[in-house]
């Protein structure tokens, strides 16, 4: 680990123009997947950036749906009456992730911005494009059980996002509140946060340097009330997921108004499913219809030879979670 100087800033103005002079510094709040990639050698950051100071936090219901500070504990969310009884699959994504003792220090942020847990990238004696552009992707050959099987590319296979919250958000339409070194905020909805691999896996999101995440909004809707996260591990705790669900149906009569689908653990970004949404949308709600959504969803899979088996099981994954939230 290299050694870094600490500031804490007091303001969202201070910290973005700490960046703008240091741009290899980094922000830190929970510190929760920051410090152990410094710790692994994988980043080096000359400066940490406290930012836990700023006026990022809040958990509220507007008239636009939930309003998530991006500062606030992943706990502390989870655990929120009013997120486990207008949005549970959020509050399920939160509490299935980590540890009760990382989710009391993880930022909803931080949570956001974790970066893969390809064994490759995680590795500093194998070449990776994400560490080193250029330089191959031994997962295409080698190990790649745990690794993505939708939007990939040559250059890169691995599940870019590994955690459970953004997928939720994906399902459901969130959109990030960013702040640049201005001062200027924009809004990115998180199904464009996140960018597929291509020929450049080593730049993972559109958030530019020295830009900070103010807040996550959840716009509220039926099938936000009926929903469910499904996660699929090889052990039942402290484990990413294999593969994994996030849902939401409008059911009327037995009929689908609506429906919201996104899948974890096998794709290069939080994948959401217009493709099995499409199907849902005004069918019966049936086995029938859920099992046809679930080959939709994983048409245009790449697996490679060790990760095979996540075709099948993502789609029975999402037709249990459909099952679940159909009654």
């Amino acid at each position: 680990m290299n050694n870094f100087s600490y500031t804490q800033a007091g303001s969202a103005k201070e910290a973005t123009g700490i960046r703008k002079d240091k741009p290899q510094a980094a922000y830190i709040a929970g510190g929760t997947t920051l410090l152990d990639l410094m710790k692994a050698n994988l980043e080096e950051h000359p400066q940490l950036v406290d930012i836990n100071l700023l006026p990022f936090k809040g958990l509220e219901q507007t008239k636009d749906g939930l309003r998530i500070g991006a500062l606030e504990r992943m706990s502390d969310v989870g655990e929120n009456a009013l997120v486990k009884q207008q949005f549970p699959a959020v509050s399920e994504s939160l509490l299935l992730a980590a540890s009760p003792q990382l989710r009391n220090m993880a930022s909803i942020g931080g949570n956001i911005l974790q970066r893969t847990r390809c064994g490759y990238f995680r590795d500093a004696a194998f070449p990776c494009n994400k560490r080193v552009p250029g330089s191959g992707c031994p997962a295409q050959q080698g190990d790649n059980h745990n690794l993505a099987i939708l939007g990939v590319s040559e250059a890169c296979i691995a599940t870019s996002y590994p955690g459970d919250l953004s997928v939720a958000l994906a399902a459901f339409d969130a959109v990030l509140t960013l702040e640049n070194q201005k001062g200027k905020q924009r809004r990115v909805p998180i199904t464009e946060f996140y960018r597929l691999p291509g020929n450049t896996p080593h730049i993972e999101t559109v958030l530019e340097p020295g830009e900070l995440i103010v807040s996550v909004l959840v716009p509220a809707a039926a099938y936000t009330q009926r929903s469910t996260y499904l996660k699929v591990r090889e052990r039942s705790s402290y484990a990413y997921a294999l593969t994994s669900a996030a849902v939401g149906l409008d059911v009327q009569g037995g009929s689908i108004r609506a429906a919201r689908v996104a899948l974890g653990g096998v794709g290069a970004q939080p994948w959401r499913s217009r493709e099995a949404e499409q199907i849902l949308t005004g069918a019966p709600a049936t086995e029938a219809t859920f099992r046809a959504a679930a080959a939709a969803a994983l048409r245009g899979a790449q697996p490679r030879e060790h990760n095979r088996f996540k075709v099948e099981l993502a789609q029975n994954t999402l037709v249990q979670a459909l099952q679940k939230v159909a009654g």
